[in-house]
């Protein structure tokens, strides 16, 4: 296999200037450059993409941490840092929580294992991290974006929207078609994001004179089975209701068949709104309506900014997202 020195030896330069030649950078004669180039071809030459990147003090490489792989809330999350990285000649490292330890510690040994894969730039999505978590790996790796997530101090690395208000618009939703009688099923109280969706989802509520106390819940933990499992005890405790929120799609996908096993019509008994919007809400029977959360778009332009941030690019970033109230047939006006 030949080596930079074979290519320098034919084009009769030295390795400095091939070396110069192969990266773009620094100075080199249009003469040099065509006979190393020529040589190139004649060797049939790949570089070492080791050996680059130990000369470039870059591995070419965004690190990802996700909390799982699983589910439709993560996939496309990854799927648009992954496209957008082979668009610059970029690869993704992804890794997740996993073993024995508390979600946390999975979280900082996930990064902390990003970190020590020497990977240019860190993108983390982690509601088990404190603040102060992200202020640390912040110190050791200051390239660092965070998705769904705000972090004080830490504003123009976090891309995020209004969880509060997204969570005003699920119940505005339901108030437009009648509901008054009406449940809930949440996320983990650890979340900020689902602290937040239910304070904006009851916040709205007390507008319209519905106190929180009126309100049957029941928490869930973002999967199907917590979901199910959820709306099974609302059923058995008799909680009346005509409207169900419930926190993530995955959970409200198993509220549909947990109702419909139960003998309730969705949504002529009850209506059924969800959180994310996931690709396959609209493919339900019925089509879940749910609250849009851009959170492939989030991704995207948190790896755009570890991108400008790592290689020197110049790619458009931005920070404004809206969630938007996605209407289909799982919501209908309220029994009488």
């Amino acid at each position: 296999m030949a080596t930079i020195k074979d290519v320098a030896r034919l084009a009769g330069v030295g390795v400095g200037t091939a070396s110069r030649v192969l990266s773009g950078k620094g100075s080199f004669s249009p003469d040099a450059r065509a006979r190393v180039e020529e040589a190139i071809r004649a060797l049939n030459f790949r570089p070492s993409k080791t050996a680059r990147a130990l000369s470039l003090r870059s591995t070419g490489t965004i690190g990802v941490f996700v909390p799982d792989f699983k589910g439709p809330f993560y996939g496309p999350m990854l799927h648009a840092i992954d496209t957008e990285l082979r668009l610059h000649d970029r690869h993704m490292v992804a890794a997740n929580g996993c073993g024995d330890k508390d979600s946390r510690q999975q979280a900082l040994d996930g990064v902390a294992f990003l970190i020590d894969r020497e990977c240019d730039g860190i993108l983390v999505t982690s509601n088990a991290l404190r603040d102060a978590d992200y202020a640390e790996l912040q110190a050791r790796h200051p390239r660092i974006a965070i998705v769904n997530r705000k972090v004080k101090g830490m504003a123009q690395q976090c891309f995020t929207l209004d969880h509060r208000q997204a969570g005003a618009l699920a119940a505005g939703a339901l108030l437009a078609h009648g509901h008054r009688q009406l449940a809930v099923v949440s996320g983990p109280q650890t979340a900020p994001d689902n602290r937040q969706r239910l304070l904006g989802f009851f916040d709205e509520l007390a507008r319209h004179g519905i106190a929180r106390e009126e309100v049957a819940v029941a928490g869930g933990d973002f999967t199907a089975a917590g979901g199910w499992q959820a709306t099974r005890r609302l059923l058995d405790q008799g909680a009346r209701f005509t409207g169900l929120f419930c926190a993530n799609d995955q959970m409200a996908m198993a509220a549909l068949s947990c109702l419909q096993l139960a003998g309730k019509s969705v949504p002529r008994d009850v209506s059924v709104v969800g959180y994310d919007d996931a690709e396959i809400a609209s493919f339900l029977s019925p089509r879940l309506s749910s609250v849009r959360i851009a959170i492939a778009d989030m991704a995207l332009n948190a790896c755009r900014l570890l991108l400008n941030l790592s290689y020197g690019t110049e790619l458009p970033v931005t920070y404004q997202f809206e969630p938007v109230m996605q209407l289909r047939e799982s919501v209908g006006p309220a029994p009488r």
